[in-house]
């Protein structure tokens, strides 16, 4: 991972974000909502770019923030997002009306292990980008990738987990679990037999997957 100086010269040279975007990102501090470091959502954006997704697959709506981001970095593109938290559900909805993008995002309200029908019905999808609970990440990758197009990628966000995936010691019981959980998860992937990927060390760690 990057040193702080280095994170911090990095964020300086981002542009400055949209009026709407800057709100969201404060409602987020201040809501405790995790939404993507500002490094690599801007790592995210760019790939998508090169990629040109026509539809889009994001497990974990949150607020929208990544949503509208994606949507306004691929134009032509739709996103598919799921969310099953009912505050947050009804949040992103007023953001995505008030960035006027509801004709490019399907909101889903479910489980992400629940609604897997549901979201084969929109497939099949040219990026997956996996942002939920990081405990059932796997469980995650399992149900959607077949719902993926042969020249598709998958994206997952938090694989470093604040570095704590290097650490030897940590003393919390619980994220202690949810980092072997993470750990588990980053060996299996690499490991994967269908799939090729590369974990990037920027924002809180990104793994891109694509087909053999």
């Amino acid at each position: 991972m990057f040193n702080e100086k280095l994170h911090n010269y990095m964020e300086q040279l981002i542009p400055e974000r949209s009026e709407l975007l800057g709100r969201m990102e404060q409602y987020a501090e201040v809501h405790h909502v995790p939404i993507m470091e500002l490094t690599g959502i801007e790592v995210m954006l760019q790939l998508l770019r090169i990629h040109q997704p026509k539809k889009i697959l994001e497990v974990g709506t949150a607020i929208g923030y990544s949503a509208i981001r994606m949507v306004e970095a691929v134009p032509k593109t739709t996103v598919v997002t799921i969310e099953r938290d009912r505050e947050r559900y009804e949040v992103a909805e007023q953001f995505f009306t008030e960035a006027d993008v509801t004709s490019q995002i399907v909101l889903i309200k479910g489980d992400a292990l629940e609604v897997v029908e549901e979201i084969q019905e929109y497939g099949p999808y040219d990026c997956i980008f996996i942002d939920a609970a990081k405990g059932q990440y796997k469980k995650f990758f399992e149900f959607y990738s077949p719902f993926l197009t042969e020249q598709g990628i998958i994206m997952t966000d938090n694989v470093l987990f604040k570095g704590l995936v290097a650490e030897s010691t940590i003393e919390n019981k619980r994220t202690r679990n949810l980092v072997k959980k993470i750990q588990s998860f980053n060996l299996w992937l690499m490991d994967h037999p269908e799939y090729v990927t590369v974990i990037l060390p920027v924002g809180d760690g990104i793994a891109i997957s694509k087909k053999r």
